[in-house]
């Protein structure tokens, strides 16, 4: 059974039950009953549901991002591995060095040219990073040392790349939208009975209690905007950059 077809089970099993025990209970009071000596639950009911939406707002906003952060510590994780990788292998020989740097920025520039503006769009890595990833790998894995200092210098290089493939990976994975579906459908209802409660308060028309329904209103609109924008890291305008492998190979961006 689907997520979503148990998701609305349960609603629908929660709704009838409270339901059920309200026509129930009403059943059962007496003739002489007077509802003027209960207090009215309304307003309670209505400041209970804002409670609630409140907090789910909150949670979404503190998940896109705490992603958001995450992609930015990734970006920030790749390219300084990529810039460790450049420097480490000063110590091999000139046309060894020369070709694994040759390989670091041809993977530089094609992720900050190609690749950025492929994940905004689709949402995904490109084929070619790959390719020249493991072009990169080879090169380095490839050569075999010949003193004591290019021997100490021969594992960290093959970590260091290691760690740009972990980097990529994690990075390929939070390319997409973060936020599944059924919570957006939860954000978005929860929006509408939120704000359509407003009515349930017998608003009038006088100019303060208008300005604070609209203000009301766009709070909610501005809180799901921000939780849509944060939701793609690398896509949209408050998203992870590129600016890492900018300032760490700032001559192949000049």
């Amino acid at each position: 059974m689907k997520d979503w077809i148990v998701l609305l089970i349960a609603m629908t099993a929660a709704c009838v039950v409270v339901l059920t025990i309200v026509v129930v209970n009403h059943r059962r009071i007496g003739e002489d009953d007077d509802p003027s000596q209960t207090p009215d639950v309304m307003e309670y009911m209505t400041m209970m549901m804002g409670v609630i939406y409140a907090i789910v707002l909150g949670l979404a906003i503190a998940g896109v991002w705490e992603a958001r952060g995450a992609a930015s510590e990734t970006v920030r994780q790749e390219a300084q591995a990529l810039h460790e990788v450049s420097e480490r292998v000063q110590v091999y020989p000139g046309p060894v060095r020369e070709r694994i740097r040759a390989d670091v920025d041809s993977y530089v520039t094609y992720v900050v040219r190609s690749e950025w503006h492929h994940m905004e769009v689709k949402g995904e890595l490109g084929d070619k990073g790959a390719v020249l990833l493991a072009q990169l790998r080879r090169d380095v894995t490839a050569y075999e040392p010949k003193t004591d200092h290019e021997g100490q210098a021969y594992q960290p290089l093959v970590d260091q790349v290691a760690a740009v493939d972990d980097a990529r990976t994690t990075r390929g994975e939070g390319a997409g939208a973060t936020m599944p579906g059924v919570v957006w459908f939860g954000l978005i209802t929860g929006a509408v009975v939120t704000v359509g409660l407003i009515f349930t308060l017998q608003i009038r028309r006088t100019g303060r209690e208008l300005l604070l329904a609209g203000l009301f209103s766009v709070l909610i609109a501005f809180l799901l905007f921000l939780i849509w924008d944060f939701d793609a890291p690398f896509g949209r305008g408050l998203s992870a950059t590129s600016a890492p492998f900018r300032d760490l190979f700032p001559d192949l961006f000049t």
